[in-house]
């Protein structure tokens, strides 16, 4: 078709839809509300052509991939609990070797949010259905370059939070006046003029739970790995998850 012909093809395509719409207006709008739950029943031919897609998925979520000795959940300490030690070491082992391959730089430690974790882990086999009920939202490893300062705001909010935060990699250490004694990252005194890799979720660096201190970031690489598939596998990788209430966030008597 030359191009005469196309822009012909092209002038009465639009005169005919423009007729249409002149001979079709809408008049008036019906709304109905159709409750959708347990009585309305199932289609036999659509059920019959989804039934392989299910089972599959179903084999899928379900396959045992490691055992959890001894339940972990998100109530067993104060500062911090079994369930948020194991989130937030998986999103820092998991992710650690993507960052270090993309930048060259190491990850300095790693915080997640309480309220995020929407299921404890039970004592007993876990798969991939196990990772999709403690996160089942949609939220990446983001890895944010965060100033001294801003690190020093991110242990203020964990202080006045009052909530047992995920933490990997970091210590802090309160007097019994609830303000802050020590405080260590990877095993080494905190420096306020370095500039520190944290390992996050997505949902968090815009400022989800309150936690405004990472807008003080001076960069940001998100790895595009869902903090659910580090769960599934980690889980791959290991024959039994442990985790325990440790020394990571305390206060002293």
């Amino acid at each position: 078709m030359n191009s005469e012909a196309l822009r012909l093809l092209t002038i009465f395509c639009l005169l005919f839809f423009a007729s249409c719409n002149q001979q079709n207006k809408l008049v008036s709008i019906h709304a109905e509300e159709i409750l959708v739950d347990e009585h309305i029943s199932e289609e036999d031919s659509i059920a019959a052509y989804i039934a392989p897609f299910r089972k599959r998925i179903t084999q899928v979520l379900d396959s045992s991939l490691a055992y959890v000795p001894i339940a972990l959940t998100k109530g067993d300490g104060e500062y911090n609990t079994s369930a948020g030690n194991f989130m937030a070491d998986v999103i820092y082992s998991e992710a650690l070797p993507i960052y270090k391959a993309r930048t060259g730089n190491d990850i300095d430690f790693a915080l997640l949010n309480h309220g995020g974790i929407r299921a404890d882990i039970p004592k007993g086999k876990v798969n991939a259905r196990t990772a999709y009920e403690i996160m089942p939202f949609d939220n990446n490893i983001v890895v944010v370059a965060l100033p001294g300062k801003s690190v020093l705001n991110l242990v203020e909010y964990l202080i006045k939070s009052k909530r047992a935060h995920p933490l990997s990699h970091i210590q802090i250490t309160l007097n019994k006046h609830n303000t802050l004694k020590d405080l260590k990252i990877n095993g080494k005194p905190f420096d306020v003029n370095r500039t520190y890799h944290v390992a996050t979720s997505s949902y968090l660096v815009t400022g989800g739970d309150n936690m405004t201190f990472f807008k003080g970031m001076t960069g940001s690489v998100d790895t595009n790995y869902l903090v659910r598939n580090a769960i599934i596998d980690y889980f791959k990788k290991v024959d039994t998850v442990t985790a325990k209430v440790d020394n990571r966030f305390i206060k002293l008597d």
